[in-house]
């Protein structure tokens, strides 16, 4: 795992190619730490006035869905990050293929495109970096996984590591294994929103008041957090610290092992994986028609 830097990241533009959520949640990341200006943040559209002007006014970003700007910057950005919606990248890929020089580096948010497809719709092997983030990238505490084509070399691997490690913590791995990181750090922190949902639930069925309920659960989740990081333990042993025999946290997880918690969360990330699996396979072979 990588840290984050403590020094500004770039001086040059970095154009975000589509405006949505993910998009967002990077550049308020990049902005909110110092690590990029915001008048060097590129973002573009296909359509929507309405959406960039609201990002304008947010972040103090620079917007556009002009096509002869739109071409001015893809074409001399050393930077550019495809955030578009994934029915839309076989349109942009190809038009944005003439475009490039091979030293512009081109940085994937699209879950389920590979690299490979991703080199044929250009119509060149460019160098080609495919990233999984999560939204927590927003707050600056995203877990980021990162594969590099081979054309990628030792300052395209650096920039594009610095963009995420901006926003958290980034790992490396292996274009094949992308599904799995998937199913743990890309769609995890769902499972966290709804394990939390089911403690309010609880809470206030116990009869506590929606903010205590709301105020204590979240406290707890982030302490638990916190003492896995900080102290180096595995969960399993702190665990085991807070649980006293025949006690009442020992009852508690007697009745989540009864209802097999444990195997379900492992098949809820396996099914993420393959769902993410299948989902790109769809869209490959849809975008190659």
């Amino acid at each position: 795992m990588c840290q984050q830097p403590s020094v500004p990241l770039m001086n040059h533009n970095i154009v975000f190619y589509g405006a949505g959520s993910m998009a967002e949640a990077i550049v308020r990341g990049m902005i909110s730490r110092n690590i990029v200006k915001s008048d060097n943040v590129i973002m573009l559209n296909r359509s929507s006035s309405e959406r960039l002007a609201e990002l304008k006014s947010r972040y103090g970003v620079i917007g556009t869905n002009d096509p002869e700007q739109k071409v001015e910057y893809l074409r001399n950005a050393p930077v550019i990050v495809l955030a578009m919606k994934p029915k839309d990248a076989a349109e942009s890929l190809r038009g944005l293929g003439p475009l490039l020089s091979p030293d512009q580096i081109v940085v994937s948010v699209i879950a389920g495109l590979s690299i490979r497809t991703m080199q044929g719709l250009l119509g060149k092997a460019q160098p080609i970096v495919r990233t999984m983030p999560n939204t927590s990238s927003s707050i600056g505490l995203g877990a980021t996984g990162l594969a590099f084509s081979k054309e990628v070399d030792e300052r395209g691997r650096r920039l594009a590591l610095n963009i995420f490690e901006a926003v958290g913590l980034t790992t490396v791995i292996d274009e094949e294994r992308m599904e799995t990181l998937t199913g743990i750090s890309g769609s995890g922190p769902a499972y966290i929103y709804y394990m939390m949902e089911a403690i309010i639930a609880a809470g206030i069925r116990g009869g506590l008041p929606l903010d205590q309920s709301t105020e204590l659960t979240v406290q707890t989740v982030l302490g638990a957090a916190r003492m896995v990081q900080q102290t180096g333990e595995e969960p399993a042993a702190l665990r085991k610290k807070v649980t006293s025999p025949n006690g009442s946290t020992q009852a508690a997880i007697e009745v989540l092992e009864r209802g097999e918690f444990f195997e379900t969360v492992i098949a809820a990330v396996n099914r993420c994986a393959e769902r993410s699996r299948e989902m790109g396979a769809a869209l490959e072979k849809e975008l190659r028609s």
